[in-house]
């Protein structure tokens, strides 16, 4: 059996299930305000490591956690080879520290056929923006299959097609992957990722002006797709590296929404 193997535990999230489990106990004891309470289509995520990101994650799984899906497809940013289109994972399971999640292999070959940016480049796929969501849906929904896309050197219009597709599904979860930006003061990272978190509110793909993500195509190709269908977005959390490592000099900033 194919398994797309897990190459970023112990690095970016933990090497055992059991630590898992401890730290998506502590993000969930953590929660004070109440969650929207709507049935998600797609979520925005970050995808550093759990320490510094994984409560903005969670929320967002949480949202999605009331509700039955099909599948899950995970879109990501390439951080470690060039792509041009994008990368669809076609191995049968994915591993994770709390156990194997199985792949919808048939809908990603179908997806494979359908869009000519996609293809199969196995060096893609030892990626942690996309590989970091797994742990969080292996405890959610164990039962629910994933599809894996990586993507690199796309046109925003394109990716946006593949997400009406997957919204045209039903019980279709899609998750975007991506961080804010990186390594500015904490004054300066608030000024960017506040235009961001703005043009998203706004489904306003003009407002996005300077502001900077490792995943901005999927984030604006998430507001594409969103605009055609009609869907809300819901802002659930925005934080910095500083709240862990309480370095004010270079930070990385993190966001998560729910689009329902």
């Amino acid at each position: 059996m194919s398994t797309r193997n897990a190459f970023v535990r112990g690095v970016f999230y933990p090497q055992t299930c059991e630590e898992i489990e401890h730290y998506i106990a502590h993000f969930n004891a953590a929660i004070k305000e109440p969650l929207p309470s709507v049935t998600p289509r797609a979520l925005i995520v970050p995808h550093a490591g759990y320490i510094y990101s994984g409560y903005t994650a969670n929320l967002a799984y949480v949202c999605a956690s009331k509700h039955a899906y099909e599948r899950i497809v995970v879109i990501g940013p390439s951080h470690r080879v060039f792509i041009e289109g994008a990368s669809i994972a076609v191995y049968e399971t994915y591993e994770t520290p709390c156990g194997a999640l199985d792949i919808d292999l048939r809908f990603s070959e179908l997806l494979r056929e359908t869009f000519p940016f996609l293809s199969h480049l196995p060096e893609a796929h030892a990626e942690h923006s996309t590989e970091t969501q797994m742990p969080f849906i292996k405890h959610y929904f164990p039962h629910t299959k994933v599809i894996e896309i990586v993507y690199g050197k796309i046109d925003i219009k394109a990716l946006s097609s593949l997400i009406d597709t997957l919204l045209e599904t039903p019980k279709t979860l899609v998750v975007i992957s991506t961080d804010l930006s990186h390594f500015y003061t904490q004054e300066e990272a608030a000024t960017l990722d506040t235009l961001c978190i703005n043009a998203i509110k706004e489904l306003s793909l003009e407002s996005f002006g300077k502001s900077e993500a490792c995943g901005m195509r999927g984030i604006q190709a998430m507001v594409m797709s969103a605009l055609r269908y009609e869907l809300m977005p819901y802002f659930l959390d925005y934080r910095t590296s500083f709240e862990r490592s309480k370095d004010a000099s270079r930070v990385v900033g993190y966001k998560s929404f729910s689009f329902a």
